[in-house]
């Protein structure tokens, strides 16, 4: 082999450009050569029609949002897709959750965690920004070649109580990106309702984006209306949806928000499927249910599609149905009445301290299961975090109630003055359970 300090002058350019030549083309094949397990997936447009396409097949998702629940239940029931709100979870990395999705032949929209302006993230700081961009071009780098990998979704309802328009410029910033890194799969962002000036501003904005994500509860029923009234036209994904809001329903005379119960929840969830989502298909290519676990936010009960200790809820069994056309074999025991004292939860039940009062609720059951009765009071959450922030379950209050519980109870108000709720639960012994709960005052 020639050393080049003996090769004259124009022969050493010529030999030093076809190595550096041949080191990019080496660079090159490996880049091309790296070894990827993606399944493609994009949305195509026919006659004003929008349909997600996987592995080159029109794709119905039938989704729920899940972090902590069981992505098994999901499978039984029919479900074929969640979607996160993080790559970690804290719990599972994002690799355990796109494996354990994977051995069930179920796919996932993963969340990038966009910061929030609401928790302090100042978009006018290019440092962080940038810093941010950075973190996140490294879960795309980790995950972009998992087969059950199917959407990219960047940040979550970052329009809530957020001012700085330059949000946006950040996801357009990261769409671009994704999609320089990962051909294989589409992105979008999820917003907190939806309206004509919010539609405008991501559209001009963040226009890389291959569709938005709308996420909305009991004004829902509204969405066709909003979405023609901003003559919006593409392609979207409602990403949360469910059970009506707690800042959307009737109050106490002391700002207690009124839950409604299993069974009425049960119903929306049918109704809103059926009025909005399943109509709307040539223009929304995919749903998530919310929430496919438990968790508190405002009550133990008010959004989780579970309760607390694993039983599920009617809300499941219409989920099953919508997505299997059947109902399940054995389904939840259903609320009829719940009465505190005599009164329903819009009567401004007030009780005074120490003293005795009864409470009923019936419950009906399709199998005639033997129902098993647990009652709870709990002092009303002082609660005032948006957007399902994180929120402490108040404790139970004891000594209140009966040993036995039964479908009827005498009960004790507490003595200290104040809000308080008392929670009735009914389970049929088979893993399914009904749910009310009403809000009282102790004055």
């Amino acid at each position: 082999m020639y050393h080049l300090s003996a090769i004259s002058k124009k022969v050493k350019t010529i030999v030093l450009f076809c190595l550096t030549l041949g080191f990019l083309t080496s660079c090159g094949d490996k880049s091309q050569e790296r070894e990827s397990t993606a399944i493609k997936v994009e949305v195509r447009e026919d006659n004003g029609r929008y349909t997600l396409y996987r592995g080159g097949e029109p794709y119905q998702v039938k989704g729920a949002g899940l972090e902590f629940g069981s992505v098994t239940d999901l499978w039984v029931h029919g479900g074929n897709s969640f979607r996160t709100w993080r790559t970690e979870n804290g719990v599972k990395s994002g690799q355990e959750v796109l494996d354990e999705a994977h051995k069930y032949g179920i796919t996932v929209s993963m969340c990038l965690e966009v910061s929030r302006e609401r928790h302090g993230f100042d978009y006018d700081d290019e440092e962080d920004v940038r810093r941010q961009f950075d973190m996140l071009k490294e879960e795309v780098l980790k995950y972009r070649d998992h087969p059950a990998l199917l959407t990219w979704i960047i940040g979550n309802e970052l329009n809530l109580e957020s001012e700085n328009p330059k949000v946006w410029d950040a996801v357009n910033d990261l769409s671009k990106m994704v999609h320089d890194l990962d051909p294989n799969h589409p992105t979008t962002t999820t917003l907190a309702g939806f309206n004509k000036e919010l539609g405008k501003l991501v559209n001009e904005r963040a226009s890389d984006l291959d569709f938005i994500s709308i996420q909305m509860y009991g004004d829902i029923v509204n969405l066709p209306r909003y979405l023609e009234e901003a003559n919006y036209t593409g392609p979207i994904m409602v990403t949360e949806w469910g059970a009506t809001g707690h800042w959307e329903v009737n109050k106490t005379s002391w700002g207690a928000p009124i839950e409604q119960h299993s069974t009425t929840k049960a119903k929306n969830y049918m109704g809103r499927y059926h009025t909005v989502i399943k109509p709307n298909i040539d223009q929304i290519i995919g749903d998530y249910v919310f929430l496919w676990e438990q968790k508190q936010e405002r009550t133990p009960t008010w959004y989780g599609m579970f309760l607390a200790n694993g039983e599920k809820t009617e809300t499941i069994d219409v989920m099953h149905y919508i997505w299997k056309g059947e109902w399940p074999a054995n389904q939840a025991p259903a609320v009829e009445y719940f009465k505190v004292n005599g009164q329903e939860a819009q009567d401004d039940v007030k009780l005074s301290p120490g003293q005795s009062y009864s409470a009923e609720v019936k419950i009906m059951d399709k199998e005639d299961d033997a129902i098993q009765y647990l009652w709870d009071i709990k002092q009303e959450s002082d609660a005032t975090q948006t957007g399902g922030d994180y929120e402490e379950t108040p404790e139970s209050i004891e000594n209140l109630l009966p040993e036995n519980q039964e479908a009827t109870i005498q009960f004790k108000a507490p003595v200290t003055t104040g809000a308080y709720r008392i929670f009735v639960y009914a389970s049929d012994g088979n893993g399914k359970s009904a749910h009310a709960n009403i809000p009282f005052l102790v004055e």
